[in-house]
């Protein structure tokens, strides 16, 4: 039965997800869809906002109750990274080597790259992220280029012209991005908006490209198109997949790396 009386009411169907998500545990985007007979892409619109409110955790096709811990700030989910992330940081920084102009994306995943550094190294690294130049300066034989400009309050990073003027004027040897989807199909995408010029900035402007991911990221679709997939060159992710196989990325010429058991 389709509830058309709410229909065209946004407050109110957020509302009724989440009552069918307390109920069920999980919802998805398809059936929400003809549960409310409006379009996926209306339904996508309200997980992120409830998503973006802390309310649900959003996955691929759908959504998830936010766990318990979700009204932590973004500095201290930096500092809980987990094992995962920590062993693919690590992957990713033997990639990196001396002499090279690095450009780092923010994120996590990114930071905890800049983390992995062996201590010695000597690089030029560039980034919009404040935390991940705070990390980089630590060796010393790093020289850090921070692009400025309006702080973005979802990524942590610098966004804006004067950001982009900047990352414009620089020819990398590596670009080290993570992503919050990527799709062999789609490509990578971007829950928001503001994020997207930077990171096509970034790789645009690497002769290499290394995307660093959980696998909870690999076949996920989010509302804005960052590049296609073929723009990378390297994937690093985990052994073992929710869903899909990494095949659909070497297919398009992408290295796949993965975590060892």
């Amino acid at each position: 039965m389709h509830d058309h009386s709410i229909a065209e009411l946004p407050s109110l169907r957020r509302q009724k997800i989440l009552l069918l998500l307390e109920r069920d545990g999980k919802v998805m985007a398809s059936e929400l869809s003809q549960h409310f007979a409006v379009s996926e892409d209306t339904i996508r619109r309200d997980l992120a906002e409830l998503d973006n409110a802390g309310l649900v955790q959003r996955v691929h096709g759908g959504a998830l109750p936010r766990p318990k811990d979700s009204g932590k700030d973004y500095f201290t989910r930096l500092d809980e990274t987990d094992e995962v992330k920590v062993r693919l940081a690590q992957l990713a920084a033997q990639h990196i080597k001396d002499g090279q102009i690095v450009l780092f994306d923010s994120g996590s995943t990114t930071l905890q790259v800049a983390r992995s550094l062996p201590a010695e190294i000597r690089i030029t690294a560039v980034t919009a992220s404040p935390l991940t130049a705070i990390a980089l300066s630590e060796y010393k034989g790093v020289k850090v280029i921070l692009a400025g400009g309006e702080l973005n309050p979802h990524s942590m990073s610098a966004s804006g012209q004067e950001a982009l003027r900047l990352l414009a004027g620089i020819k990398a040897d590596l670009a080290i991005t993570g992503v919050c989807a990527i799709h062999p199909e789609v490509g990578i995408t971007s829950l928001h908006f503001d994020e997207v010029p930077i990171k096509q900035a970034m790789l645009n402007g690497a002769t290499q490209v290394i995307a660093v991911t959980t696998a909870d990221k690999l076949g996920a679709v989010e509302p804005f198109v960052v590049a296609p997939c073929t723009r990378l060159h390297r994937l690093i992710t985990e052994l073992h997949l929710g869903s899909g196989s990494v095949e659909d990325y070497r297919r398009l010429g992408i290295v796949v790396e993965q975590l060892p058991d």
